[in-house]
């Protein structure tokens, strides 16, 4: 199993409309009377805020610590480790990435991790009750992995379909990614575990990531790229925040004063603030703001240390920002248990009773069914004979992207697996690849190498001291290998892995390495590669590492002896490698011939396509929304001999459909983490509904004018859209969108029968009534949004206001309320630096997307006095 996608095909148990079109049309503005500024609500904490005696004894142990014994703990002690001061009883924390898994310090097939759904998945689900059980479960994962603080949700907004970690996050709409986000945070820090909220903030794409200074107006940053990071520190609680690589209108973020203002003065977060990894840039300017943690450990080009005391000494740093810095370190330590003299451990985290099935859940709830012309879905079993399973990923599943939120799962249910399972022996379940995606070296596995002394699956690995001993040596399930904060590794200065290679077909195979440092390769005894690989990106070694290669032509059935040395410089935090094989190319032509031979031979032919974990990655931006390969002329061929050809989705990120009109159903997928196939089969049969809606809009085509670049002009990336992102442009251009943002469609249809609103206080409520008017119980999501047909403000054409879900039987009515709370009227005042909302006539629109709203009612706001 390699890293990122391993898959294995165990036997599972069974389980048991039309498109939208057009876009709002925004209505013409005109005067309205003075605007009225809106008082900031009171922040809400979690139950573990702190109270008196808690902040007392932080005092005390702080008083206890001299100048040096402070700034030692700003600093941590390896890549994942926070300092420990035996003085005072605290230990260590652990912090490791966890937006869609735990980590932990070693993550790798010897300690694997629950692969949940990617973000934009969990997002697409609407499900905050859902979310926050899966915060919980990695409250679970993160103590079994001793893990203190998960790096942990990513709010930054899905601006750009471009965008390489699009899937790490939620959502293009701040509402929802705010929302969302706090049920994750949530959930983790009932187990008592910390999360961390990130990256703060405007670090919506990679291109450039360490140095772009991205410029917006205060109302754009402050209406829509901190109101995520707001509604987490409010609702949410959250006990961590990370600061960003990039720069705000000229001001890098770790050493920003919006880290004061509005973080800490207006919304009270009394959390940690911690840098992304190597983001800290300077001494005095990162000491005097309020970062508190410069991350990772100690180094020759880290900038705190004996650098900062000196700063202290010299004025240059005030002591007393020192002190709130540890200040707030101990109280997260205190929170997470990590300081027992001032509180006691956190309660043992909920356990879940059947992980594998919330994952199986989650994954179904984010699915989202684009089209379906109701020719081929559900499936009926009883009337199938013959089902096709096509596509590079129906048995390469891609469950998770690439970068820092990549796990290693126990295992991953490819479709083709979960199809086969569910569908049972009656029923033949075929699969051609028909379009293969290339793709940089894939890793050998256990399937691929054997130990040559042993005969043992996996590679044999020897760590070389500087004399030439060996330290210690061991059996390795794979050829992906990352060591960090490695005890053997601190000691050794070379390591050597020797495997079997077992060649399973005729034909030229690239066989090569992707690491940083010196790299020596060789395939029996004759040297392939012989190089210093080098990249200038501090995590360079560890995303994207640079790779050298060979070509050498071989015959099936022979084995070949790989041995690689690799050499590299004892001061690093860590190294790592991958030795990768690349079978002889395919013939694309016969390949995709065979797929539709398979798929006119079906009743019905499910075609998996996507993206993967290279394309949808940290560290880069794509380059273009097409699927790569000759997928899109694989769908084509297939649909033009099937007619019930369904097409999923398997990407993290909107993809181009140019061939949407011409299939039976579309499934977006996403990277639905190692329950993919299960899930996928409980909603192709019927089981479980396709519950997602579309959290971002689909463009159309790449020229599409709300379509946002990621790359910067000379180092500046403007926001000239200001307000108008995602969904709010499309309408604001008057563009259509190949699928509008909350689009997705389900098992059963609904008619919206009725609007009725009243005020509550400053808020509203909308009371909703639907009909179910298909042939089997649902649940619809119930989106709000209001527009301002008038005024003197710069409105979007419309914007979201809250949202809820209604379920009922087949030919029931429902009827529920729907919360607009004050703040959805609000806008941000640069003038008057504060949140007013302007008097006047409203219009509320409900319905199942920003394109399809048929409920209006007017609401009529007055917010009164000023208090």
């Amino acid at each position: 199993m390699s890293q990122a996608n391993g898959h294995d095909d165990r036997t599972l148990p069974p389980s048991s409309a039309e498109e939208p079109s057009g876009a709002f049309e925004p209505p013409e503005t005109t005067p309205t009377p003075t605007l009225v500024p809106t008082p900031t609500p009171t922040p809400v904490y979690s139950p573990r805020a702190p109270d008196a005696r808690t902040r007392e004894l932080v005092d005390a142990a702080l008083a206890r610590l001299d100048l040096e014994a402070r700034v030692r703990l700003l600093t941590g002690s390896g890549f994942w480790r926070t300092a420990a001061e035996p003085a005072i009883g605290l230990r260590e924390m652990v912090l490791c990435d966890g937006p869609a898994g735990v980590r932990g310090e070693r993550f790798d097939e010897r300690e694997p991790s629950a692969s949940l759904p990617c973000p934009t998945a969990l997002a697409a689900s609407w499900d905050e009750e859902l979310v926050e059980r899966l915060g919980g479960l990695l409250a679970i994962e993160a103590r079994r992995k001793h893990v203190d603080v998960v790096l942990g949700p990513t709010v930054n907004l899905q601006r750009s379909p471009y965008a390489g970690r699009h899937f790490e996050c939620y959502s293009e709409e701040p509402l929802l990614s705010g929302r969302i986000g706090a049920a994750l945070v949530r959930g983790i820090q009932a187990g008592g575990v910390a999360a961390t909220v990130k990256h703060f903030t405007a670090n919506d794409s990679e291109t450039e990531r360490y140095s772009v200074d991205v410029r917006m107006c205060e109302r754009t940053l402050r209406e829509i790229h901190l109101a995520p990071f707001e509604e987490i520190v409010r609702a949410g609680g959250v006990w961590a925040l990370m600061a960003a690589y990039n720069s705000v209108n000229g001001i890098t973020m770790t050493e920003s004063p919006l880290l004061e203002t509005p973080l800490r003065n207006e919304w009270g977060f009394d959390g940690l603030v911690v840098s992304d990894w190597f983001a800290t840039r300077s001494t005095e300017g990162a000491g005097r703001a309020e970062l508190d943690l410069a991350m990772p450990g100690p180094g020759p080009d880290r900038p705190w240390g004996a650098a900062l005391v000196a700063a202290v000494r010299a004025d240059l740093v005030a002591e007393e920002a020192v002190e709130r810095k540890v200040r707030r370190l101990l109280l997260l330590a205190a929170r997470v248990g990590a300081l027992p003299a001032i509180a006691p451990p956190p309660a043992p985290a909920r356990p879940v009773p059947d992980p594998a099935a919330l994952l199986r859940e989650s994954a179904a709830a984010g699915m989202v069914l684009l089209r379906d012309t109701g020719t081929a879905l559900p499936l009926a079993p009883d009337t199938l004979r013959r089902v096709a399973v096509l596509g590079p990923n129906a048995d390469t599943p891609r469950i998770q992207g690439g970068g820092s939120a990549t796990v290693v799962p126990p295992y991953a249910i490819s479709p083709l697996a979960g199809l086969r399972a569910a569908l049972g022996p009656d029923v033949a379940v075929t699969h051609a690849v028909g379009a293969r995606i290339r793709h940089r070296l894939p890793a050998v596995t256990g399937a691929d190498v054997h130990d040559p002394k042993s005969g043992e699956p996996g590679l044999w690995v020897r760590f070389i001291g500087p004399g030439g001993e060996l330290l210690h040596e061991e059996l390795r399930g794979g050829g992906r290998l990352l060591w960090l904060d490695d005890p053997i590794v601190a000691r050794a200065v070379a390591i050597e892995a020797v495997g079997v290679l077992r060649v399973r077909a005729d034909g030229p195979h690239r066989i090569g390495v992707a690491g940083v440092g010196l790299f020596r390769l060789l395939a029996d005894g004759v040297p392939l590669v012989d190089d210093d690989l080098v990249t200038e990106d501090p995590l360079g070694g560890i995303l994207t590492p640079p790779e050298r290669w060979a070509v050498l032509e071989l015959t099936a059935g022979r084995e070949v002896e790989l041995h690689l040395r690799h050499e590299f410089a004892a001061e690093r935090p860590g190294t790592g490698f991958v030795l990768g094989v690349d079978p002889p190319p395919v013939h694309e032509d016969a390949d995709l011939a065979h797929a539709v031979a398979v798929a006119a031979d079906a009743d019905v032919a499910v075609v998996v396509v996507g993206s993967t974990e290279e394309s949808d990655s940290e560290g880069r931006d794509r380059s273009h929304l097409r699927l790569p390969g000759r997928q899109d002329e694989l769908v084509r061929r297939v649909a033009a001999v099937n007619p019930n050809t369904v097409v999923v989705v398997n990407s993290g990120s909107p993809v181009l459909l140019p061939w949407r009109a011409d299939v039976a159903a579309i499934l977006v997928a996403w990277f639905p983490g190692q329950e993919f196939g299960a899930a996928l089969a409980d909603v192709l049969l019927g089981r479980s509904e396709p519950g997602g809606r579309l959290p971002m809009t689909w463009p159309e085509r790449e020229d599409d004018p709300a379509v946002l670049s990621t790359t910067p002009i000379a180092g500046r990336l403007d926001y000239a859209e200001g307000i108008h992102i995602g969904y709010r442009g499309w309408a604001r251009a008057g563009a259509t969108p190949a699928y509008p943002f909350g689009h997705g469609l389900g098992w059963t249809t609904w008619e919206h029968v009725g609007i009725e609103t009243a005020a509550s206080g400053a808020d509203f409520v909308a009371t909703v009534t639907m009909r179910n008017t298909g042939p089997r119980a649902g649940r619809q999501l119930l989106q709000a949004y209001l527009s301002r047909a008038e005024g003197t403000v710069e409105r979007p054409a419309l914007w979201l206001a809250g949202y809820t879900w209604a379920s009922a039987p087949a030919g029931a009515e429902v009827t529920v309320d729907l919360p607009i709370p004050a703040r959805a009227f609000e806008h941000w005042s640069a003038e008057a630096g504060c949140r007013e909302t302007e008097p006047g006539r409203y219009t509320l629109r409900v319905g199942a997307s920003s394109a399809d709203l048929p409920l209006t009612a007017t609401l009529e706001v007055d917010p009164g006095p000023r208090p």
